[in-house]
């Protein structure tokens, strides 16, 4: 069947348009630079090489021994993460990272392109760590290069640990060599942080690490970034000493409460992951029941006492006296103490529950004094009474004059 001059336009449109496309792929990749990082699938494998797929006609070189292949053989397919470190007469060559084999010039490279090199930490040294590159190179790290943060037994830590480093200095062909791992762990965390701005939301429920521990709240790692526990959203109730209930390393169930990527600032919440005590105040604590509650603070108009983590009610100053007046809570009671309350009156909307103390009166005043209406008694103030008048100047005269008679 003979093709119409449309279908033959479209054809040749669609072949050119494959062809540039490939075209571009290809002078994209052949414009790499030293050092750059890429994402590539396996294209074939060699016993000693794996050729990767960088686009165009040509094949990117990687060394197969650089692959951990120790717990699942690499295929075609499977996608690696590589750094470009030169082309050659053969072909593209890329490595995940360099051991050191290659000797001074190798580290140069690596140096140059800000290629991670591969190292084992020997020993402690002053300031820092020795670290050997290819089973014979020497390297320095110093202890704020070591990792994102401070560890309190650097040694016990890291001693005879493989880590991943960036060569940021070479003096000396390579006989004065300083290394970063943080840089390395900086690198991995923006590329995470990345990821996870595609995927982290406002009112997302996640698992993270706690990751230190402060006066101000906990620092959680989520997978990349750090985000902020304020003291306010560790509990239902106040939480006086943070270290008694968390520890670094713990593993936390938070809610993010807000997102702020521009300023790195993530706030989260444990409390709104919690069930919400009030939620069952009314069922716990009904009008009338008397409980055993705990002074949680005092206050000039009278004392909150915990009746349960997260519910507080308030005895009034006017109910702790045992009738008479005081003018502090403080002179009757004290943080801490255990007391029996009564419930009396509780607003779910408000958060509101008023207490007295068990089994005793309560005095609004000592100028009120005590009436009875009925069965009903009442307390109504004092009404002071005037001074008797002693009448006008004419009533004074006749009275006087009436005295003479």
């Amino acid at each position: 069947m003979q093709q119409t001059g449309t279908d033959m336009s479209q054809d040749n449109s669609d072949a050119s348009f494959a062809e540039l496309f490939q075209e571009t792929k290809s002078s994209q990749h052949q414009r790499l630079s030293p050092g750059q990082k890429i994402s590539a699938q396996i294209a074939d494998l060699a016993p000693e090489t794996i050729f990767i797929d960088i686009g165009g006609k040509s094949e990117g070189i990687l060394d197969r021994s650089e692959v951990d292949e120790s717990e699942k053989p690499v295929a075609v397919g499977d996608e690696l993460s590589v750094y470009f470190l030169r082309s050659t007469g053969s072909g593209m060559i890329f490595t995940t990272k360099i051991g050191g084999s290659g000797g001074a010039a190798h580290l140069e490279e690596a140096f140059q392109a800000q290629i991670p090199v591969e190292g084992m930490v020997k020993k402690e040294i002053k300031g820092g760590f020795e670290i050997m590159i290819g089973g014979s190179t020497r390297g320095f790290c110093p202890y704020s290069q070591m990792g994102l943060r401070r560890v309190e037994n650097a040694a016990e830590t890291f001693l005879d640990q493989s880590m991943t480093f960036l060569i940021t200095r070479f003096e000396e062909n390579g006989r004065n060599l300083v290394l970063s791992a943080r840089a390395i762990q900086e690198r991995e965390r923006e590329e995470l942080k990345e990821q996870l701005k595609e995927t982290l939301a406002e009112g997302q429920t996640v698992t993270g690490t706690i990751t230190s521990i402060r006066e101000f709240g906990l620092f959680v790692d989520l997978g990349g970034v750090d985000g902020l526990v304020p003291l306010s959203e560790l509990g239902w109730s106040r939480v006086d000493n943070v270290e008694e209930l968390f520890t670094a390393g713990d593993q936390v169930k938070v809610l993010i409460k807000a997102l702020d990527w521009e300023k790195d600032r993530i706030t989260l919440s444990i409390k709104e992951t919690l069930e919400n005590p009030w939620d069952q105040a009314v069922t716990n604590f009904p009008i009338g029941i008397t409980v055993m509650g705990r002074v949680a603070r005092l206050t000039n108009f009278g004392a909150f006492v915990t009746l349960t983590p997260g519910v507080d009610g308030l005895l009034h100053i006017s109910k702790i006296g045992g009738g008479r007046r005081i003018n502090h809570p403080r002179e009757v009671l004290e943080e801490g103490q255990d007391l029996e309350v009564q419930v009396d009156e509780i607003d779910l909307e408000k958060r509101n529950i008023r207490l007295s103390l068990a089994g005793q009166e309560s005095v609004e005043s000592e100028t009120k004094t005590r009436a009875t209406v009925g069965k009903r008694e009442t307390y109504e103030p004092m009404k002071p009474q005037a001074p008797k008048s002693m009448g006008t100047f004419g009533d004074l005269l006749a009275a006087s004059m009436k005295k003479k008679k």
